[in-house]
């Protein structure tokens, strides 16, 4: 049996993280500007290798830790990119995953030291290798899970407005949503509950709070937007 493993080549098995947040009504990637090689001094990003005795779910986690310093952090695996000439360094297959964070919680400290930036989803740089497929199909996947799952909750504070959340929703599909229809499918989400809460930020008036209460739509999962 050892011969049929040795007779076969060794591969690289890389780890890259897609890291979405969101803010100012825009989602933005958490991007590396490599002080590494190859590709110093390009945006990438965030990765690693999987290591021994380590799944690749373990790693995700692990190479997402390491840059933002959270734990039980959204993550969906996208899929594994393993084009031959996909890295100059050596042979790497990868497998991408994506996660969905709050931009007010992370390890700010960690961030720095690792060289990464926020950067809008519409303005993003030109990124390595094939990075950007990667977040093309990173995007999608969000993109039809959200439309049937409250995944976006996590890139939200605990306490948001309709606003915020709408903005949120506009900002994940790229296109303008009815605001009526927006309001009267939420009214019908028992699990959004409004606070007794006000957020004054935006005027005098203020707008009342809202909140995602998860064991009551465990009961009722019946989200669709």
């Amino acid at each position: 049996m050892s011969n049929y493993y040795n007779s076969n080549p060794k591969l690289y098995v890389g780890i890259d993280c897609i890291i979405f947040g969101f803010n100012e009504g825009e989602l933005n990637l958490l991007l590396l500007k490599r002080n590494f090689e190859p590709a110093m001094g390009e945006w990438s990003l965030m990765g690693g290798f999987v290591q021994e005795g380590e799944s690749v779910d373990d790693a995700a986690k692990r190479v997402l830790n390491e840059l933002t310093g959270l734990e039980d952090v959204y993550m969906e695996q996208v899929k594994a990119f393993g084009a031959i000439d996909r890295d100059p360094g050596e042979r790497v297959v990868s497998i991408a995953y994506y996660a969905l964070i709050n931009i007010n919680e992370y390890d700010k400290e960690s961030v720095q030291l690792h060289n990464a930036f926020w950067v809008n989803i519409n303005e993003l740089p030109a990124l390595i290798f094939d990075h950007p497929q990667m977040v093309e199909q990173a995007r999608k996947l969000m993109q039809q899970k959200a439309s049937t799952e409250p995944i976006g909750f996590n890139l939200l504070p605990k306490l948001f407005t309709l606003s915020q959340l709408q903005s949120l929703y506009e900002a994940i599909y790229g296109e303008n949503i009815d605001k009526r229809n927006f309001r009267k499918r939420i009214a019908e989400m028992d699990y959004i509950e409004k606070t007794d809460k006000i957020d004054k930020t935006g005027s005098k008036r203020g707008a009342a709070l809202y909140q995602f209460n998860e064991k009551a739509y465990r009961k009722a999962p019946k989200f669709k937007l």
